[in-house]
């Protein structure tokens, strides 16, 4: 039986949702606990300006599923805009029936209905070998670059 997964725009009833989800991930795949207040007035601050990201939720039967971010760069080489994946979660109790799948298929047709966007681009953590498989499998690629950051504390 084929599981119907419906893909919308996240709205303000989501926050403290995507909040304990993206707490939920950071535990899950860097080990990483994150300041909860910190990250609400983040996930808040990106609905408060469109401009700083936009978050879609998957759902089942209604239920909520899963959720990304998406973000965006301006690529001078290339004359348009590259699209970022970030904040990826799938609740456990939906994960492998196709629900990263399904919010992945919605960016990638909202992408490629802009003539501004050159592709869409993610990081992951060098060991989720998950979901870099999972990535693969929908067809992208490692392009080869390393990340470097210089954390600012704030």
């Amino acid at each position: 039986m084929t599981t119907s997964i419906h893909v919308r725009a996240a709205r303000q009833e989501d926050v403290s949702l995507m909040v304990r989800w993206q707490m939920a991930m950071a535990l899950e795949t860097e080990d990483k606990p994150l300041d909860e207040a910190v990250l609400a007035r983040g996930i808040q601050r990106a609905f408060d300006d469109p401009g700083k990201g936009r978050y879609f939720i998957a759902e089942i039967d209604g239920r909520p599923a899963g959720t990304l971010m998406l973000t965006w760069e301006w690529s001078d080489w290339r004359d348009g805009w590259w699209w970022w994946i970030q904040s990826v979660f799938v609740d456990e109790a939906f994960r492998r029936r196709g629900v990263y799948r399904a919010l992945y298929a919605h960016v990638l047709a909202l992408a490629q209905a802009d003539p501004e966007v050159r592709g869409i681009r993610l990081y992951v953590e060098q060991e989720n070998i998950n979901a870099r498989r999972t990535y693969e499998l929908l067809g992208m690629q490692h392009p080869g670059y390393v990340m470097y950051e210089a954390a600012i504390a704030r």
